[in-house]
């Protein structure tokens, strides 16, 4: 058994505390960034462009995120308390969310530039598990997202939660959608004959299932509880993923022939 005690803030500068899940959205973008410059885009063009998407994906995951959470898992607290939607720095980010905003964030500039939206939702599909390794990390170092009670020797106790083994559901996560997912997409990105598209539909149908079974061993948020039996919302919004992955894939392939 291992008890969490890591202090959320990672160091202060000056009269700004610097919180470790802010640095994994920072890194989580400039690693990303890099990979993709560096082993993955081949086209100068690309690249450069590559350059200029980059403030479009932080805007699309930042908006995204945001607006995300509050409809997604609180929207009657904000709708009463509206002057805190702009408190970021206090938490509350969606992932489905800030995914929703970089799709939108990339369908517009890719139209904006007249390129192939997929040319730049599969570089972002591959770095994409860089970032979420990251964030995984933070909210285990921040004891958010906590998993279910266990009795197994891996059980974690969060001394700010209760003092009750659980799960360390946000490591799982770490692994299935983080390590497992970035390799998965690398393997089939780098296949010969590999078609434009692919591994966007891939992230989403795998990005689904993972999340799904990390959810079966984490908590479902105190304020929403079981949406429906015993899916909660996350489980709802991978599945969502999981479908809309098979329906565009189907779609586009036909397109295609």
């Amino acid at each position: 058994m291992f008890t969490n005690n890591f202090d959320p803030v990672a160091f202060n500068l000056f009269a700004f505390e610097i919180r470790w899940y802010s640095l994994s959205y920072i890194f989580g973008i400039l690693l990303g960034w890099f990979y993709c410059k560096n082993f993955l885009i081949k086209d100068k063009n690309i690249s450069t462009l590559f350059d200029d998407l980059i403030t479009y994906l932080i805007i699309g995951i930042v908006l995204g995120g945001r607006i995300g959470y509050i409809l997604f898992y609180n929207l009657k607290y904000y709708f009463n308390n509206l002057y805190e939607i702009f408190f970021i720095w206090e938490g509350g980010m969606s992932f489905h969310g800030g995914l929703i905003g970089i799709f939108i964030a990339t369908y517009l500039f890719s139209k904006k530039h007249k390129i192939n939206k997929y040319v730049f939702l599969d570089l972002i599909s591959i770095s994409a598990p860089i970032g979420i390794f990251l964030g995984r990390i933070a909210n285990f170092i921040n004891g958010e997202l906590i998993g279910k009670p266990t009795n197994g020797n891996w059980g974690v106790v969060f001394t700010e939660i209760d003092n009750v083994p659980r799960h360390p559901s946000q490591l799982y996560e770490c692994i299935l959608e983080g390590i497992i997912l970035f390799i998965l997409l690398n393997l089939i990105f780098f296949k010969k004959n590999y078609k434009i598209g692919t591994t966007s539909f891939a992230f989403l149908f795998f990005y689904g299932i993972f999340r799904f079974i990390s959810e079966i061993f984490r908590e479902p948020d105190t304020h929403l509880g079981y949406i429906i039996g015993s899916y909660s919302m996350g489980m709802l919004l991978s599945l969502a993923m999981v479908f809309i992955s098979i329906i565009l894939f189907y779609k586009i392939n036909e397109t295609k022939a």
